[in-house]
């Protein structure tokens, strides 16, 4: 009754995006299996699974294609966005199960495949010998034309839609959609402001280093103090003369730049050789010359 059910229902082409994202859940899939199951294996001695890796890859594949594909005609990926495999061989126009053979062939082209390469790899790697040397080339000639073939294949799929990978072409099953799409309502006010908060910090990390913070930081000092109203000249001599523009500590070597302002020595030179364009954070002076401090306007203001 329920082969029957199957075979009533109607097929709706699964879409390409939809048979990628497919393809990449079951990728996932294995890479997590296979991780939590060498995560068995930390305590022993290293190395003791590298031997046989293939062979323990192939069976931990065998399980999951006697579970999905056998039993279900779709992998995980595909279970998990609402799709299954059709026998495209059929002539009917309603949905038809893989046969077993398709299933075995299945099992053959993929675990098999993988199996085999992985297998001949190693066997082949390390052996100088001229003959196999000869069945290397002819090994990796082969799998080559394989590759070239998917290539071509999955050109072939973007334009037309059908057989996402060459084992689909060769077998002739489709992926198609298990039940009629619904439109679903999509809300899009979390990607939008996931975008912009995107798109602002990489545009913050691109104008950052353009901007020289320490100028902007004196302009905003030099502004701050002419608001605060310090205009009168004998007080802001005075109190210059005590203490470095830049710091804010005793002035070490004091210099001037033609201004009634004082700085360190270091002060002053690091921050010129910074920015050329270096002015004076109280008044705004641009730097002409390095003129040192007279001692005995120095003397003065300390004592007074």
């Amino acid at each position: 009754m329920a082969a029957s059910d199957n075979n009533d229902k109607k097929v709706t082409p699964a879409l390409r995006i939809s048979q990628l994202d497919a393809l990449e859940l079951n990728k996932a899939l294995e890479q997590l299996v296979w991780s939590q199951f060498t995560r068995c294996f930390h305590g022993f001695k290293p190395g003791l699974l590298a031997r046989f890796e293939p062979e323990v890859k192939a069976f931990l594949w065998l399980f999951l294609w006697r579970f999905t594909i056998y039993s279900k005609n779709a992998t995980v990926g595909q279970t998990i966005l609402n799709i299954q495999y059709k026998n495209d061989l059929s002539q009917k126009q309603n949905y038809q199960t893989l046969s077993k053979h398709q299933k075995l062939w299945y099992l053959i082209c993929t675990v098999g495949g993988r199996w085999l390469e992985e297998r001949c790899y190693d066997l082949f790697s390390n052996r100088p010998l001229e003959s196999f040397r000869k069945t290397k080339y002819f090994i990796n000639l082969v799998v080559g034309l394989l590759k070239l073939c998917e290539l071509l294949n999955f050109l072939v799929f973007l334009r037309k839609g059908k057989f996402a990978t060459l084992t689909e072409r060769i077998l002739g099953i489709r992926s198609v959609f298990c039940q009629p799409q619904s439109i679903r309502q999509i809300g899009f006010e979390y990607m939008n402001r996931e975008l912009l908060w995107h798109g602002f910090a990489e545009f913050l990390i691109f104008l950052l280093p353009l901007i020289n913070m320490q100028k902007l930081k004196l302009r905003l000092s030099s502004w701050s103090l002419a608001v605060a109203g310090c205009s009168n000249k004998e007080s802001s001599l005075a109190a210059g003369s005590k203490e470095c523009c830049l710091c804010g500590e005793w002035p070490t070597m004091p210099h001037t730049i033609g201004c009634s302002h004082v700085f360190c020595y270091y002060c002053l030179k690091s921050n010129y050789l910074f920015d050329m364009y270096f002015t004076c954070p109280k008044c705004g002076m641009e730097v002409h010359d390095l003129q040192p401090l007279k001692y005995r306007i120095e003397m003065k203001e300390v004592y007074t």
